[in-house]
Parts: structure tokens; C-alpha cells; sequence
């Protein structure tokens, strides 16, 4: 019965910067881990980033160094920083929880598009 609401999708030019939130009906603190992947057509669906008590954070290698993830306790929102986008970026970005038993969630999804 979780949701998982995605926001801050939108078309940026490339070298910009753009902020995604996913909202969840629950405690995101409460999740054993969270996720942000993107999926294009054509390709496989690949996570971007993930955080967990446990380990932290971790990035994908194409973007390491331009993706920041991050938990808002106030907002109650998993957020990802994206800086210095790129083309390459472009794809439809989702919002992925586990709880500890290994329920999985995903968000709706939000597109985001970067032009060169």
C-alpha cells in the first residue's frame, strides 16, 4: 500500500542543473533502501543512485560526481541533485524503495529531457 509519488521532471539544457523528489506515503527512513533509476526505450533499466543505513550512498559511474542523493526529513522526500546534465540523461527517471522484509515500491515515474 505504499505510494510513491515522483516530481521535478521537466526539459533543461544541457550543463544545467534540475532536482527530483519522490514522495512517499510513509516514513522514508523507514525503508531499508532507496532509489532513483531511469529507464530509456530501447534499453535496459538501470539505477542512477541508491542510499541505505547501511552502506550510504552509491552512483552509477556516468554520473558520480554530478548526482547528489539524499533523504529531506522535514519534507518526508528521497532527492536527487542532478548537475551538469547532460544528453545523455534524458530517459524517464523512477523512485524505488525496499523495506526491510524486501517489499518493493516504485513511483509513477517523471521524464526529464536535456537538450544540447
Amino acid at each position: 500500500q505504499v505510494q510513491l509519488v515522483e516530481s521535478g521532471g521537466g526539459l533543461v539544457q544541457a550543463g544545467g542543473s534540475l532536482r527530483l523528489a519522490c514522495a512517499a506515503s510513509r516514513n522514508i527512513f523507514g525503508f531499508r533502501a532507496m532509489a532513483w533509476y531511469r529507464h530509456v526505450p530501447g534499453k535496459q533499466r538501470e539505477v542512477v543512485a541508491s542510499i541505505t543505513d547501511a552502506a550510504g550512498t552509491n552512483y552509477a559511474e556516468s554520473v558520480k560526481g554530478r548526482f547528489t542523493i539524499s533523504r529531506d526529513k522535514v519534507k518526508n522526500t528521497l532527492d536527487l541533485q542532478r548537475n551538469s546534465l547532460k544528453a545523455e540523461d534524458t530517459a524517464v527517471y523512477y523512485c524505488h524503495a525496499q523495506t526491510v522484509v524486501r517489499q518493493e515500491f516504485w513511483g509513477q515515474g517523471t521524464q526529464v529531457t536535456v537538450s544540447s
